[in-house]
């Protein structure tokens, strides 16, 4: 058949597309529908059209469920290719001018402190004053997935194993240590050693857990005889530093985000001080993505740092 004999171009509401995509990827259409500042009922009924528009099924749902189909699966992914074309539009038609333009999306967990990045982004702000740029703080795992959904430019995060969907190279390495706010026991001790944490209370990361991107402070925490079941825990970096400044348990930070807090009096560091755990912040995107202008050329000077730079200048010291 001829583009123009085919019926689905011509028929389908592009809007309905759009709804499509956010149902998928806020996990359902109530979320859906705060995202989009609409009516459940509405979010429903345009998912409705659309199935009828594409005579397949593209979700399963129910009052506990939620799933995708696999045809809903294959239009999310064509949904996503053209509204990422569509995206692009502008920056093309402003390179065609002689400039650089376009969005740049970032998504990093919380607390990336990077002096390296920020100065390329300075400068990348400054040589093209067009490029516009949103930036989501989230945990390492919803970073990656925004990525493999094709939703970021790029990621900042942690990442416990190789993802073959994603591009990643080290960023730059943090060392974490334990530490204990003013109303601790151990606060202000000087002569501490190991021995002394057996059996504290510990505060921590979601992903502090088995085989997860910060096994190396969960190993630091059994190191150090803390009691194993979590007092406390959150995705946020600043939380847990909150935690531990209220005296909920001990708690792994990196020590160059730290440092401050101890020298202010909020945070006394604890044994152990030598081999501390190192921790790598990585550069993620995805090779997949079809990049706007203002995309390519930050990847591009991007990329070119990490060759320029070695790792040691960019990490941290213990």
């Amino acid at each position: 058949m001829k583009p123009y004999e085919q019926r689905l171009p011509f028929h389908l509401d592009w809007n309905l597309l759009r709804t499509f995509m956010v149902v998928i990827e806020q996990g359902g259409i109530t979320r859906a529908a705060e995202f989009l500042g609409l009516r459940q009922p509405t979010v429903s009924s345009a998912l409705k059209r659309l199935e009828e528009t594409v005579g397949k099924r593209l979700l399963d749902r129910g009052p506990s469920h939620f799933a995708v189909t696999e045809a809903g699966r294959i239009l999310y992914r064509e949904a996503r290719s053209m509204f990422e074309a569509v995206t692009q539009i502008p920056g093309l038609m402003s390179a065609a001018e002689g400039r650089v333009s376009g969005h740049v999306a970032i998504a990093m967990t919380s607390h990336v402190v990077s002096p390296h990045f920020d100065a390329l982004l300075a400068r990348f702000n400054a040589a093209h004053p067009d490029v516009t740029y949103s930036i989501v703080v989230t945990e390492s795992a919803e970073v990656l997935n925004r990525l493999r959904q094709n939703r970021a430019t790029l990621g900042l995060c942690l990442m416990s194993r190789p993802d073959p969907a994603l591009a990643a190279r080290v960023l730059f390495r943090e060392y974490f240590g334990l530490f204990c706010g003013p109303g601790h026991r151990l606060f202000g001790r000087e002569e501490l050693v190991l021995a002394d944490l057996e059996g504290e209370e510990s505060v921590s990361f979601q992903t502090d857990i088995e085989g997860g991107s910060l096994h190396s402070v969960t190993q630091l925490r059994e190191l150090a005889l803390l009691r194993p079941k979590l007092k406390g825990v959150s995705a946020n970096l600043p939380e847990v530093l909150r935690m531990i400044v209220a005296g909920i348990g001990i708690g792994a930070l990196p020590v160059h985000v730290a440092r401050r807090e101890v020298e202010d009096g909020r945070l006394w560091p604890l044994p152990p001080r030598d081999g501390l755990p190192a921790v790598d912040v990585f550069l993620v995107a995805n090779p997949q993505r079809s990049l706007n202008p203002a995309e390519r050329l930050l990847v591009e000077w991007l990329g070119a740092m990490l060759d320029e730079v070695p790792l040691e200048e960019r990490s941290y010291a213990q």
